[in-house]
């Protein structure tokens, strides 16, 4: 009897300070703000869904925390991931909207990208997503054939960026004439130099990003959409070519498989390392509660944001499976990225 009296003592105290453990986690977040870390300048897809989700996530956490969203553009993207992984707290009160390159970037950049990305811990993303690459209407471009015979400069953020890295690999794999122009913020600057003619193309494109920010464009066909670059085709352009078509080898295709699985999660909105796990299944939570409020998809309706969720669980399983591939799939990924 006094055994059994020892055991539940203790089973008890136990409970109790898992359960005060957790409430002290539940009330962690009143009266706090959390600051969301954006990867790119303002005016761009990251930086509209970064604010979108501050608008509403908070109304989902215990003691509705404000949310401030600051951008830190620079290098492609590394700044805000390094920032994130090294300075910023680890008590749940900072997250990043980051380049969903993170996940691969120290495979491709490790002199640079000196980060653990299992580390990180994913809380969510918006969508999925194809990016693709189109040419302004005026280069009279139509398909990558027409790339044999002449060549255009595409705009990019950086060199280490999608916007930098997928014109080599449509250049390596297709012949195309594609000559890389980096220096540009964000995005929308790659986007507003096409305009100008500063630049005839950019690839790397979100297309849900395109189709909602620049629908015009399309319906107006002053852009000429030649590639997608994903795992799978968007549904709604069968007809443009996959950059997966053109692996002509099993390494080629391994090798696009872990460039382009973080297309899985598009807009990953992330928590440094070692935040405690119970304010990580909190941010979680709160994630896919927004992902569901009406609130939430009325506002992300109105600045044509698409909504089809990835949960952090998912992320992280991406993250470990990219992790997976060998050292000569990642090698044959380098050469196909390099501009050489």
């Amino acid at each position: 009897m006094t055994r059994v009296l020892a055991v539940t003592l203790c089973f008890g105290v136990l409970v109790a300070s898992t359960t005060g453990a957790r409430s002290q986690d539940a009330d962690f977040f009143a009266g706090k703000n959390i600051t969301v870390m954006i990867g790119y300048a303002v005016g761009g897809t990251y930086d509209a869904t970064a604010r979108l989700l501050s608008r509403h996530m908070g109304r989902h956490i215990p003691g509705n925390p404000n949310f401030l969203p600051q951008n830190l553009p620079g290098s492609g993207g590394i700044k805000a991931i390094l920032h994130l992984y090294s300075v910023a707290p680890r008590d749940g009160t900072a997250l990043g909207m980051l380049a969903r390159s993170y996940a691969v970037e120290p495979a491709f950049n490790p002199q640079v990208a000196k980060y653990d990305p299992a580390r990180f811990n994913p809380i969510g993303s918006t969508s999925k997503e194809v990016s693709v690459g189109v040419v302004w209407h005026t280069r009279g471009v139509k398909s990558l054939d027409d790339l044999q015979r002449q060549q255009i400069t595409a705009g990019a953020t950086g060199v280490i960026d999608d916007t930098g890295r997928f014109p080599n690999v449509i250049r390596k794999l297709t012949g195309a004439n594609i000559k890389v122009v980096t220096g540009y913020p964000g995005g929308n600057d790659v986007t507003m130099a096409m305009e100008r003619g500063e630049v005839d193309a950019r690839i790397g494109w979100s297309w849900g990003s395109l189709k909602s920010r620049s629908k015009p464009w399309l319906d107006d066909k002053k852009i000429n959409v030649l590639i997608q670059m994903a795992l799978q085709k968007a549904p709604d352009l069968p007809d443009v070519p996959l950059i997966m078509d053109f692996a002509k080898t099993d390494i080629d295709k391994k090798a696009l498989e872990l460039l382009f699985s973080p297309q899985i999660s598009a807009w990953p909105l992330i928590a440094p390392p070692e935040v405690p796990k119970e304010r990580i299944s909190i941010l979680r939570r709160a994630f896919d509660a927004t992902m569901k409020d009406p609130a939430f998809l009325a506002d992300a309706r109105k600045i044509q944001i698409e909504v089809d969720p990835v949960s952090g669980e998912t992320m992280q399983q991406v993250v470990a499976g990219i992790a997976m591939f060998d050292r000569s799939v990642i090698d044959r990924a380098i050469e196909l990225t390099d501009a050489k």
